[in-house]
Protein backbone atom coordinates (compact mmCIF):
# COMPACT_ATOMS: atom_id res chain seq x y z
CA UNK A 1 0.00 0.00 0.00
CA UNK A 2 1.39 3.28 -1.33
CA UNK A 3 2.35 6.20 1.59
CA UNK A 4 -0.18 8.39 2.45
CA UNK A 5 0.86 11.80 1.33
CA UNK A 6 1.09 15.27 3.61
CA UNK A 7 -1.82 17.25 2.76
CA UNK A 8 -1.01 21.02 1.65
CA UNK A 9 -0.20 23.70 4.90
CA UNK A 10 -1.17 26.97 4.21
CA UNK A 11 1.61 27.90 7.27
CA UNK A 12 4.80 27.11 4.52
CA UNK A 13 3.46 30.31 2.74
CA UNK A 14 4.01 31.98 5.87
CA UNK A 15 7.72 31.24 4.98
CA UNK A 16 7.87 33.69 2.43
CA UNK A 17 7.29 36.70 4.88
CA UNK A 18 11.03 35.28 6.85
CA UNK A 19 12.70 35.00 2.86
CA UNK A 20 11.39 39.05 2.29
CA UNK A 21 12.57 40.06 5.58
CA UNK A 22 15.91 38.34 4.75
CA UNK A 23 16.14 39.97 1.94
CA UNK A 24 15.60 43.09 3.12
CA UNK A 25 17.68 42.66 6.02
CA UNK A 26 20.39 42.42 3.57
CA UNK A 27 20.15 45.22 2.06
CA UNK A 28 18.97 47.42 5.16
CA UNK A 29 20.55 48.31 8.71
CA UNK A 30 17.55 48.00 10.09
CA UNK A 31 16.87 45.07 12.70
CA UNK A 32 13.24 44.70 12.52
CA UNK A 33 14.14 42.62 9.56
CA UNK A 34 17.74 41.20 11.02
CA UNK A 35 15.47 39.42 13.57
CA UNK A 36 12.71 38.97 11.10
CA UNK A 37 13.85 35.51 10.27
CA UNK A 38 13.86 33.96 13.51
CA UNK A 39 11.12 35.75 15.28
CA UNK A 40 8.48 34.73 11.82
CA UNK A 41 9.97 31.27 12.52
CA UNK A 42 8.61 32.00 16.25
CA UNK A 43 5.39 33.15 15.01
CA UNK A 44 5.17 30.35 12.56
CA UNK A 45 5.69 27.72 15.42
CA UNK A 46 3.45 29.75 17.85
CA UNK A 47 0.79 29.02 15.19
CA UNK A 48 1.40 25.48 15.09
CA UNK A 49 1.55 25.11 18.78
CA UNK A 50 -1.73 26.17 18.76
CA UNK A 51 -3.39 24.32 16.08
CA UNK A 52 -5.90 21.36 16.56
CA UNK A 53 -2.97 18.53 16.37
CA UNK A 54 -0.72 20.70 18.16
CA UNK A 55 3.36 20.36 18.15
CA UNK A 56 5.28 18.49 20.94
CA UNK A 57 6.41 20.19 23.73
CA UNK A 58 10.28 20.43 22.23
CA UNK A 59 9.34 23.08 19.82
CA UNK A 60 9.37 25.56 22.59
CA UNK A 61 13.29 24.62 22.31
CA UNK A 62 13.27 26.13 19.19
CA UNK A 63 11.44 29.24 19.84
CA UNK A 64 13.94 30.17 22.65
CA UNK A 65 16.57 28.85 20.50
CA UNK A 66 15.45 31.86 18.22
CA UNK A 67 14.64 34.35 20.44
CA UNK A 68 17.93 34.13 22.20
CA UNK A 69 19.77 34.20 18.36
CA UNK A 70 17.82 37.66 18.04
CA UNK A 71 19.15 38.55 20.98
CA UNK A 72 22.84 37.98 20.56
CA UNK A 73 22.36 39.41 16.87
CA UNK A 74 21.63 42.68 18.63
CA UNK A 75 24.74 42.32 20.54
CA UNK A 76 26.39 41.96 17.55
CA UNK A 77 25.05 44.81 15.84
CA UNK A 78 25.51 47.37 17.99
CA UNK A 79 29.22 45.73 19.42
CA UNK A 80 30.88 48.35 17.71
CA UNK A 81 34.88 47.06 18.33
CA UNK A 82 33.74 46.15 22.02
CA UNK A 83 35.17 42.42 22.54
CA UNK A 84 32.29 42.47 26.03
CA UNK A 85 29.76 43.04 23.87
CA UNK A 86 30.93 40.45 21.50
CA UNK A 87 30.92 38.00 24.37
CA UNK A 88 27.83 38.59 25.14
CA UNK A 89 26.42 37.85 22.03
CA UNK A 90 28.20 34.50 21.75
CA UNK A 91 26.75 34.12 25.61
CA UNK A 92 23.44 34.54 24.03
CA UNK A 93 24.14 32.17 20.74
CA UNK A 94 25.48 29.80 23.16
CA UNK A 95 22.03 29.44 24.69
CA UNK A 96 20.44 29.37 21.35
CA UNK A 97 22.72 26.50 21.10
CA UNK A 98 21.77 24.59 24.19
CA UNK A 99 17.95 24.99 22.73
CA UNK A 100 18.77 23.68 19.38
CA UNK A 101 21.08 20.47 21.09
CA UNK A 102 17.74 19.60 23.27
CA UNK A 103 15.67 19.75 20.16
CA UNK A 104 18.39 17.58 18.41
CA UNK A 105 18.10 14.87 21.75
CA UNK A 106 14.41 14.89 22.00
CA UNK A 107 14.39 13.84 18.15
CA UNK A 108 17.43 11.40 18.10
CA UNK A 109 20.40 10.50 19.54
CA UNK A 110 24.30 11.90 19.38
CA UNK A 111 26.25 10.62 16.07
CA UNK A 112 29.40 10.19 18.27
CA UNK A 113 31.60 9.07 14.66
CA UNK A 114 30.73 12.35 12.86
CA UNK A 115 30.79 14.45 16.56
CA UNK A 116 34.41 13.40 17.63
CA UNK A 117 35.69 13.89 13.56
CA UNK A 118 34.19 17.41 13.46
CA UNK A 119 34.92 18.00 17.34
CA UNK A 120 38.89 17.26 16.00
CA UNK A 121 38.93 19.38 13.39
CA UNK A 122 37.35 22.62 14.98
CA UNK A 123 39.68 22.57 18.16
CA UNK A 124 42.74 21.91 15.59
CA UNK A 125 41.19 25.07 13.82
CA UNK A 126 40.86 26.58 17.68
CA UNK A 127 44.40 26.14 18.97
CA UNK A 128 46.60 26.95 15.55
CA UNK A 129 44.64 29.55 13.78
CA UNK A 130 42.07 30.97 16.78
CA UNK A 131 44.74 30.93 19.69
CA UNK A 132 47.43 33.25 18.74
CA UNK A 133 45.02 35.68 17.28
CA UNK A 134 42.70 36.62 20.42
CA UNK A 135 44.35 38.22 23.30
CA UNK A 136 41.06 39.01 25.35
CA UNK A 137 41.19 35.80 27.56
CA UNK A 138 37.52 36.19 28.19
CA UNK A 139 36.60 36.07 24.42
CA UNK A 140 39.22 33.36 24.23
CA UNK A 141 37.19 31.26 26.33
CA UNK A 142 33.76 32.22 24.77
CA UNK A 143 35.17 31.43 21.87
CA UNK A 144 36.26 28.05 23.00
CA UNK A 145 32.79 27.18 24.69
CA UNK A 146 30.86 28.43 22.13
CA UNK A 147 32.96 25.81 19.59
CA UNK A 148 32.80 23.30 21.79
CA UNK A 149 28.66 23.64 22.24
CA UNK A 150 28.65 24.18 17.90
CA UNK A 151 30.29 20.61 17.34
CA UNK A 152 27.83 18.91 19.54
CA UNK A 153 24.92 20.07 18.54
CA UNK A 154 25.81 19.76 14.43
CA UNK A 155 26.44 15.98 15.84
CA UNK A 156 23.35 15.54 17.48
CA UNK A 157 21.50 16.91 14.28
CA UNK A 158 22.94 14.20 11.70
CA UNK A 159 21.07 11.59 14.72
CA UNK A 160 17.90 13.15 14.07
CA UNK A 161 15.01 10.44 13.64
CA UNK A 162 11.90 11.15 11.90
CA UNK A 163 10.49 11.93 8.41
CA UNK A 164 13.29 12.15 6.12
CA UNK A 165 12.71 16.02 4.83
CA UNK A 166 12.48 16.76 8.19
CA UNK A 167 15.26 15.61 9.05
CA UNK A 168 17.42 16.74 6.07
CA UNK A 169 15.72 20.32 6.59
CA UNK A 170 17.00 20.56 9.95
CA UNK A 171 20.55 19.34 9.77
CA UNK A 172 20.86 21.88 7.10
CA UNK A 173 19.73 24.53 9.21
CA UNK A 174 22.16 23.64 12.11
CA UNK A 175 24.92 23.17 9.27
CA UNK A 176 24.13 26.55 8.55
CA UNK A 177 24.66 28.36 11.73
CA UNK A 178 27.97 26.51 12.23
CA UNK A 179 28.75 27.74 8.73
CA UNK A 180 27.98 31.07 9.67
CA UNK A 181 29.93 30.95 12.61
CA UNK A 182 32.92 29.47 11.16
CA UNK A 183 32.99 32.72 8.95
CA UNK A 184 32.44 34.95 11.63
CA UNK A 185 35.56 33.41 13.70
CA UNK A 186 37.38 33.64 10.09
CA UNK A 187 36.49 37.43 9.74
CA UNK A 188 36.55 38.67 13.46
CA UNK A 189 40.53 36.87 14.54
CA UNK A 190 42.08 36.45 11.45
CA UNK A 191 40.72 39.23 9.46
CA UNK A 192 39.63 36.77 6.34
CA UNK A 193 36.96 38.76 4.59
CA UNK A 194 36.69 37.42 1.51
CA UNK A 195 33.55 35.23 2.81
CA UNK A 196 31.98 37.37 5.25
CA UNK A 197 29.03 38.50 2.42
CA UNK A 198 28.09 34.51 3.05
CA UNK A 199 27.64 35.58 7.11
CA UNK A 200 24.05 37.04 6.98
CA UNK A 201 22.39 34.43 4.22
CA UNK A 202 23.15 31.90 5.52
CA UNK A 203 22.29 32.59 9.08
CA UNK A 204 18.76 33.82 8.16
CA UNK A 205 18.11 30.83 5.71
CA UNK A 206 19.41 28.15 8.50
CA UNK A 207 16.04 30.01 10.45
CA UNK A 208 13.83 29.37 7.48
CA UNK A 209 15.15 25.47 6.83
CA UNK A 210 14.93 24.85 10.76
CA UNK A 211 11.02 26.08 10.79
CA UNK A 212 10.38 24.41 7.86
CA UNK A 213 11.19 21.25 9.52
CA UNK A 214 9.27 21.57 12.07
CA UNK A 215 6.16 22.45 9.53
CA UNK A 216 6.94 19.43 8.28
CA UNK A 217 6.89 17.52 10.84
CA UNK A 218 3.46 19.12 12.35
CA UNK A 219 2.50 18.12 8.31
CA UNK A 220 3.17 14.45 8.96
CA UNK A 221 1.88 14.14 12.13
CA UNK A 222 -1.75 15.15 11.02
CA UNK A 223 -1.38 13.10 8.05
CA UNK A 224 -0.68 10.06 9.82
CA UNK A 225 -3.46 10.66 12.63
CA UNK A 226 -5.69 11.28 9.58
CA UNK A 227 -4.69 7.66 8.34
CA UNK A 228 -5.09 5.84 11.83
Amino acid sequence: MDKPQPKKNWVYSLLLLAVISAILALNTSEFLYKSGSAGIGILIILILNFKKNKQPNDSWLIIGAFLFSIAGDWFMSNKLGDSMMFSKGIALFFMAHLGYLGFALLNGKIKWGFTLAILVAYLLFFFLMLYPNIEDKILLYAALVYLLISCLTFGTSIGAKGDTIFKRAFIFGIFLIVFSDTIIALTEFLGYDKMDFLILPTYYLAHISITFSLIRRQNIRETNKENL
